[in-house]
């Protein structure tokens, strides 16, 4: 244990703790609103169906938004035991956008939830839609202040250093920095894509075990019709975040695409190995010209490459192959969601291989998104707020065996809990035929699931 870096296993376990909890968090922003939408649907039409849509989902979303919760937590305490160096020198950036999201986003969604899930006959039609409302808008707004807080630390701005410290000169300017529209904006998109296919997924299993209800049709073309959609949306505006990041991040920029000297006329990179030992990609295939067409909209438009930044730029085969899954998931989830809306309008059913493809690509949002996910935050270093404080500079001196220790407990705690959730949702899915079946007694959990350590 001693010969191991600190500093590395505090970065690995705080990409265990992120890439953990950033995966319910995703689901919750836009299940919300999902939820919403089917809860409108029932009050505009009277139709059942949309009630029973509503019935189970808002089952998935407490689950889901219970392990955000306590996922969440762990991520707090590691700014103070692994990283007090980044409260130290930008807490009083970082600490008011966390507090502003404690305040006006997730005390909202916990007092509004258990109206959703439990309030339904004891209070009015009227209020209980509200509370839905409610509760999607403070997943939203979690998202909002979260990601004004990520992008700062991106693109940093409104902000004067004092002695060390990071001083706000301007809120508006904090909030509103540079990547902050875009990557809302790309978040919230790939939120939606996520739980496009989770909607589409999970209605798919039930459509293939013979359950064609009402309700099960209209979530599945809900989420086909919703991915087909955004995915046309997201691809736009990554193409806008990209010229984005050309500008503020070129070094994050250059190891996406994998371009180590800065030359016009830039070819894309499809497949290579990037070396870092000799700063050259290994059986590199391309396509000539055509990285700066997409990045500067001209031929011969030049592009700084990765020798140009020195020791400043992040590891390259990380984010180059992690943008390259994110671009491959993304043009899968197209090709699939054209493919079932384009059935749908025409009248047919979906074919049961099909939705078998529907079911493997369930959680194919959460692929896309760690991906994306792990280019926005290996992208940014060495830095852990650009040009002001380094990973390395905000490590705490915790004793690498200690750090291990706790990795490894993370690490197998997070792998049951997720196996738990994914199992838990399915089971949900497979009992969702019983439309009398109790709400506490739906979400119970298979027999002997608890005792294997799924539930606690």
């Amino acid at each position: 244990m001693s010969s191991l870096d600190p500093f590395v296993l505090a970065r690995m376990q705080f990409a265990a703790n992120i890439t953990f909890h950033i995966l319910f968090p995703t689901i919750s922003i836009s299940l919300g609103w999902a939820l919403l939408f089917f809860k409108t649907r029932f009050v505009a039409t009277g139709q059942s169906h949309w009630m029973d849509a509503y019935q189970f989902w808002v089952k998935v979303f407490a689950l889901t938004f219970a392990l955000g919760v306590v996922s969440g937590v762990t991520m707090s305490f590691q700014f103070g035991t692994n990283w007090p160096g980044y409260m130290n020198t930008v807490g009083n950036v970082a600490g008011p956008l966390l507090a502003y999201e404690v305040l006006t986003a997730f005390f909202l969604e916990a007092t509004m939830l258990g109206i959703m899930l439990f309030g339904r006959g004891r209070v009015s039609e009227r209020v209980h839609t509200l509370a839905t409302w409610l509760v999607a808008i403070g997943t939203t707004m979690s998202a909002f202040w979260i990601l004004a807080l990520n992008s700062w630390m991106q693109t940093p701005a409104g902000f004067v250093m004092i002695d060390g410290q990071a001083h706000v000169t301007s809120w508006m300017e904090v909030i509103f920095n540079p990547s902050f529209p875009y990557r809302l904006t790309h978040m919230l998109l790939a939120s939606g894509l996520t739980v496009s296919f989770l909607l589409a997924g999970i209605s798919a299993y039930r459509w293939l075990r013979g359950d064609k209800a009402a309700d099960v049709r209209a979530t599945m073309k809900v989420g086909i019709y919703a991915a087909a959609m955004l995915i046309p949306l997201q691809i736009v505006v990554g193409d806008l975040h990209g010229l984005n990041t050309l500008e503020h991040q070129p070094a994050k920029l250059a190891a996406m695409e994998g371009i180590w000297e800065t030359q016009k006329g830039v070819p894309a990179v499809l497949f290579a190995l990037p070396d870092q030992a000799t700063q050259s990609n290994r059986y590199e295939i391309a396509i000539p010209n055509l990285a700066s067409l997409y990045l500067t909209h001209s031929w011969d438009g030049e592009v700084k490459g990765i020798k140009d930044f020195g020791t400043l730029h992040p590891p390259v085969a990380p984010v180059f192959w992690a943008f390259r899954i994110m671009v491959g998931v993304g043009l899968l989830m197209l090709a699939v969601s054209w493919f079932g809306a384009w059935r749908l309008r025409r009248g047919h059913e979906i074919q049961p291989w099909l939705a078998r493809v529907l079911v493997s690509m369930t959680f194919a949002g959460w692929v896309a998104l760690i991906a994306g996910w792990y280019v926005t935050e290996i992208g940014r270093q060495p830095w852990l707020v650009t040009g002001v404080l380094t990973a390395a500079d905000a490590a705490s001196t915790v004793p690498a065996a200690n750090i291990a220790l706790t990795l490894v407990m993370y690490l197998v705690l997070y792998v049951v809990l997720l196996a738990s959730y994914v199992r838990v949702v399915f089971y949900l899915a497979g009992k969702a035929r019983d439309k009398s079946l109790p709400l506490e007694r739906s979400m119970a959990v298979p027999t002997g699931f608890a005792k294997a350590g799924g539930v606690s």
